[in-house]
């Protein structure tokens, strides 16, 4: 039980760590779109970006997968800029369209943000035989944690199209513009060339 915790709360640390804020922000432009009633594409929406963390950081610790770390952390801000922009550009088309190219971007992206924890989750389990417990103790917390962060920006949400009358369309246009910002800035940051 003291293993469960242990990878549960590293994997929930992982997510709400402030120092390693991308996963955030990624989540943040992943869930913008959405709103409570769409609350089983949410639950897809994170559910997916944690298998597809779990299936790469499986690849690494199993060593099947080797990629330069340089290559991977200049990838993340591109996938929270992809994200982003694509939220920003398709706001006038809110529409079951978007909320199906998000959930593709959760489980493909999950991929690239799952390799940049590879290193650190390796060094985590070192040459322990059995890495398949931690890995899925791990991907819990990542799923709790994402809930959390999720059910956090929906309220947001809500509270600033209800109590301050925000439209739907600028609380997505302003906190993806926003993300952005924030992935242009990691890009030019994690220049790895």
């Amino acid at each position: 039980m003291d293993d469960f915790m242990l990878y549960l709360e590293m994997g929930l640390y992982h997510v709400i760590d402030l120092k390693a804020y991308d996963h955030v922000l990624f989540l943040i432009v992943l869930a913008v779109v959405f709103s409570f009633t769409q609350w089983k594409k949410l639950l897809w929406l994170v559910t997916l970006f944690t298998i597809g963390h779990s299936v790469s950081l499986s690849l690494s610790a199993y060593e099947i997968v080797k990629i330069k770390i340089e290559l991977i952390e200049f990838l993340i801000p591109v996938t929270i800029f992809i994200t982003g922009a694509t939220n920003i550009f398709n706001t006038k088309k809110i529409s079951k369209t978007k909320d199906n190219v998000n959930l593709i971007f959760a489980l493909f992206f999950g991929l690239i943000h799952g390799l940049g924890f590879s290193n650190y989750f390796r060094g985590m389990i070192g040459k322990e035989e059995d890495k398949f417990l931690p890995l899925v103790e791990f991907a819990l917390g990542i799923e709790l944690a994402q809930i959390i962060i999720v059910i956090g920006i929906l309220i947001l949400g809500v509270l600033l199209e209800s109590v301050a009358k925000v439209s739907k369309r600028d609380w997505i246009v302003v906190t993806s513009s926003i993300v952005v910002g924030f992935s242009i800035q990691m890009m030019l940051d994690r220049v790895f060339w």
